[in-house]
This record gives structure tokens, C-alpha cells and sequence, in this order.
């Protein structure tokens, strides 16, 4: 079979780009069975203990990316970890040693969001025959707008909040229950909120991961850490014939084929420019040991970084929130009118 084809040929498979479809799509599967089981222990507790109670599922916690900075900031100034959500900060600090690892893998290969926006953009491709690109003279200014969100917001935790300011948000009842909040926010969406999201999907579809390209201030952060990133996707230029098919398979249009290697902070290490390369110039690598991480290797190491982050969140007792049952029962109810 010719490579490039739509079917799952032996090259294809041991370059990694169907191991990502597939962690993809389970990593999302399970992302969706968490929302819904979570959905199910709030109910449980509006229902006035009427509906069946669920185990509360702590993965649901990296939905809270705000409140997982506020949590870095204390542990980084106190060395305490908050215990209402721990998991939040656990999530985050793995996906931060993700990036330092295996560059910024979690977005290409774990996030929800970045799932969704892959999905629209291919459904896009088969409905207009082509993915449309931004012009060059608008697209760096809308890049740069991810990168300002997320100095907003480093500026807000980092700068502005003392560390009286963020013991108090992390002991407010409203950030015992921003999860539940967050769960409404999804369930409930108000006419704005539907609108935006209608635009952005439709956007989706007209150019590649659009949310993730311009707007995703979490992928920025991201970003910055992959930059120092050893691994990086790196070319032979002995074996490189100078195609440009690479560059062209590129979701974040970098120029793979005029570099020796990628350390851009837009590079998502999807595989896509290696998977399509027709004379295998091109692999993940570490700068001396190019085979180390090639086929299933890479692929493996981006699963595994995840697990032992979680694993080791687990084991240390960070990872389960310290509210009980009896707070629950007080504060969801009132979930409504807390943040107004």
C-alpha cells in the first residue's frame, strides 16, 4: 500500500499515528464517562438524596485550570497542596512535565478540546474538499492571542495575589464547588455562551484547530515549557528530499523541511510531518539518540509521563479532596448562588 492512504498500513501503524487516533479517542471516551459520572454524583445531591450516589471521579478537576495556577502559586510559595482539589494541581504538573519531556504531546494526543478541534477540521476537509489558511498577515497577530490570555492570567495569580489573597480563594465555599460550577456552566449554557461555541465550531471546520492555534491560553503555557524540551522532531538531511510534504501535514504550518529540528513552541508532536515523510527523514529524537524514540516508543513515553503523573498523585494522597459527604450536601445546593 501506498503511504498516505487512508488504511492502516505496517509503516503507518509503527510511526505512532494510530497509536494518537487511538489514545485520542479512548483519552476523550473517558473524559466524557467522567463528566457523566460526575453529573450523576451532583444529582445525587439536587435530587436531595434521592437520585443514586456516584463516587465523585478527581479527574474531573482538570476542567479547572484557573484554580489549578492559584493552587501552583501556594504550593510553589508555601509548599503546602491545597486539598480541596488536589488533583487539579497534579494534572497540571504533569501536563507541564509532559511538555518539558515529550513536547507539547498532551495537546495533540490527550486533550479533549484538541480531539474536537482535530475531528471538525478533517469533517471540514471532507465537506469543502480542501482546509482552508488564514492569511499570513492576520494569522501571527492571532497567534499571539493565546499568549496574551495567558499573560492575563499569569499576571492575575502571580502578580496581583498575594498569598493571604489566594489562602482565602482556596478556603472560599466557591472554589469547593468551582467543579459543580463548572458542570452548570456546560448543562446550562446561556445564549452567549452557545453562540460563541456555534462560532468557534464553525471556524473548526473552515481552519485546522483554530481554538488551539489562536485562542487556547492552557496550550500557551504548554508551549513555553516544550521549548526547553530535549525531544524534538528532528530531520536527517541526508535522508531528506526536500519535498515539503511535511511542512504541507503540519497542523501548526512550521517549516519542518528547512529545519534541522523543531523546538517551536507551536509544534504539538502529533507525528504528523514524520508519518507522512516518504523517506523517513524525520523521527522524534532526542539531539543523541535519534532511533530512541521512534514507532511505538514515543508513544509510549507520552502515556506513561501521564500515568506516572497521576500515579504518583495518588500514592502521596493528593489526588482526593478532603470534603465529605455532609459538605456536599450543604454546598451544592446553594451552588446557584454562589459567584453572583
Amino acid at each position: 500500500m501506498k503511504k498516505g492512504s487512508g488504511y492502516l498500513n505496517t509503516e503507518r501503524f509503527n510511526r505512532g499515528e494510530f497509536w494518537r487516533l487511538l489514545f485520542q479517542w479512548l483519552f476523550f471516551a473517558w473524559i466524557v464517562g467522567i463528566g457523566i459520572r460526575f453529573s450523576l454524583f451532583v444529582r445525587h445531591f439536587e435530587s436531595g438524596g434521592v437520585a443514586p450516589l456516584f463516587a465523585r471521579p478527581p479527574g474531573v478537576e482538570g476542567f479547572l485550570p484557573i484554580g489549578a495556577l492559584v493552587s501552583l502559586k501556594h504550593w510553589l510559595v508555601t509548599g503546602e497542596i491545597d486539598r480541596t482539589h488536589p488533583a487539579a494541581l497534579v494534572l497540571l504538573l504533569t501536563f507541564i512535565v509532559m511538555s518539558l519531556l515529550a513536547r507539547k504531546s498532551f495537546c495533540s494526543w490527550l486533550c479533549p478540546v484538541g480531539t474536537l478541534s482535530e475531528g471538525l477540521w478533517k469533517l471540514g476537509r471532507r465537506m469543502f474538499g480542501k482546509t482552508f489558511r488564514m492569511w499570513d498577515w492576520l494569522d501571527l497577530p492571532l497567534r499571539g492571542l493565546k499568549y496574551l490570555l495567558l499573560l492575563f492570567f499569569v499576571k492575575i495569580v502571580f502578580l496581583d495575589m498575594p498569598v493571604r489573597a489566594l489562602e482565602g480563594f482556596l478556603q472560599t465555599p466557591y472554589w469547593a464547588i468551582s467543579d459543580v460550577k463548572m458542570l452548570d456552566f456546560f448543562t446550562n449554557m446561556s445564549l452567549t455562551v452557545l453562540i460563541a461555541l456555534a462560532l468557534l465550531g464553525t471556524l473548526s471546520l473552515f481552519y485546522q484547530n483554530f481554538w488551539c492555534r489562536y485562542l487556547c491560553p492552557y496550550g500557551a503555557l504548554l508551549g513555553l515549557f516544550s521549548m526547553v524540551s530535549p525531544v524534538k522532531i528532528r530531520r536527517d538531511p541526508t535522508a531528506c528530499t526536500d519535498c515539503g510534504k511535511c511542512s504541507k501535514a503540519c497542523p501548526s504550518r512550521l517549516p519542518v523541511h528547512r529545519k534541522q529540528a523543531i523546538a517551536s513552541p507551536e509544534c504539538t508532536g502529533c507525528l504528523s510531518c514524520s508519518a507522512i515523510c516518504p523517506t523517513d527523514a524525520l523521527s522524534m529524537a532526542l539531539p543523541f539518540r535519534r532511533d530512541l524514540l521512534v514507532g511505538w516508543r514515543f508513544p509510549l513515553l507520552v502515556v506513561g509521563l501521564y500515568v506516572l503523573g497521576v500515579g504518583v498523585g495518588m500514592v502521596s494522597g493528593h489526588w482526593e479532596t478532603i470534603l465529605t459527604y455532609d459538605d456536599y450536601r450543604r454546598l451544592i445546593p446553594l451552588a446557584s448562588m454562589l459567584g453572583h
